[in-house]
């Protein structure tokens, strides 16, 4: 009999055991599982890391300088590199193999060339818009007007250059509005215009409205019926040779997210583009 009692709670100590064991084996497992989901780095992002070209175009500069830090607050193991310069130029370095991960234009032709020359991975997206506006310093003290002005001798008048984004842009809109364009200087991108009417070496210039924006009180802007027919889509895409081609994707589509178009917006930009 007491042998019998004996064997009864050994079988059900071991079944006990077993029980434990199973258990404890579930939980260990779980807490692997968890581990390797949230904390094992598996993910892109996680794994986002090293240095960071854009090559933006120049009326990016502000805006792009504050997206630039707000990546790197999400990625901090991530130090971006912003190169700016005309559309043209950059597009043009890039083809040339210019070491770019990311490129946004102001200008979706500048964007087609280096499509074109199988410098971009995919297909590039529009992220914001722009629209010229005619730039004239504090005061706007040679009385600038309107468009017409940009066909008279004087006043002194400043545009960008006609290959860059800025140029074509200034050209339609003065084609639309059946101006001659007379202009002083011609500028390799629309900063070099904005810092002529800012520093008063000229009387008036088409910038873009995010310029104008960025300038503060040192100038104003004048609006003007012409610059409907001359709006620019900025675009935006990952560069074929990217030597940081996951952080290039990362960075393209941060700039077409909710926080960054809320950025954009801040500085002028139009980002309801779809």
């Amino acid at each position: 009999m007491l042998s019998f009692r004996r064997n009864g709670i050994i079988r059900a100590v071991t079944a006990r055991m077993r029980k434990s064991t199973r258990w404890l084996l579930t939980v260990l497992l779980g807490i692997l599982l968890a581990a390797a989901c949230s904390g094992g780095g598996n993910s892109e992002s996680d794994e986002l890391s090293g240095e960071l070209a854009v090559f933006a175009a120049a009326s990016l500069q502000e805006s792009f300088a504050e997206l630039k830090t707000a990546f790197e607050r999400r990625h901090p193991d991530v130090e971006v590199e912003l190169n700016f310069a005309g559309s043209s130029t950059l597009s043009r370095q890039i083809t040339r193999g210019a070491p770019a991960d990311v490129f946004a234009s102001a200008d979706a032709r500048q964007m087609d060339h280096a499509v074109e020359g199988d410098a971009m991975a995919g297909d590039p997206t529009t992220f914001a818009r722009n629209r010229l506006q005619i730039a004239v310093p504090d005061g706007n003290p040679a009385d600038v007007e309107g468009l017409a002005a940009f066909g008279a001798q004087q006043p002194r008048i400043a545009v960008c250059a006609q290959q860059v984004p800025c140029g074509v842009a200034a050209r339609q809109a003065l084609a639309a509005a059946d101006v001659d364009l007379q202009a002083d200087t011609l500028e390799q991108d629309v900063k070099a215009v904005l810092t002529k009417v800012r520093l008063g070496e000229v009387d008036a210039g088409l910038v873009y409205r995010t310029d104008v924006e960025a300038a503060g009180d040192e100038v104003e802007g004048i609006d003007f019926p012409a610059a409907e027919e001359a709006v620019n889509d900025y675009e935006i895409g990952v560069v074929s040779q990217a030597p940081n081609a996951a952080a290039a994707r990362a960075f393209a589509g941060f700039v077409r997210s909710a926080p960054a178009r809320e950025i954009l917006a801040g500085y002028g930009f139009e980002t309801d583009v779809s």
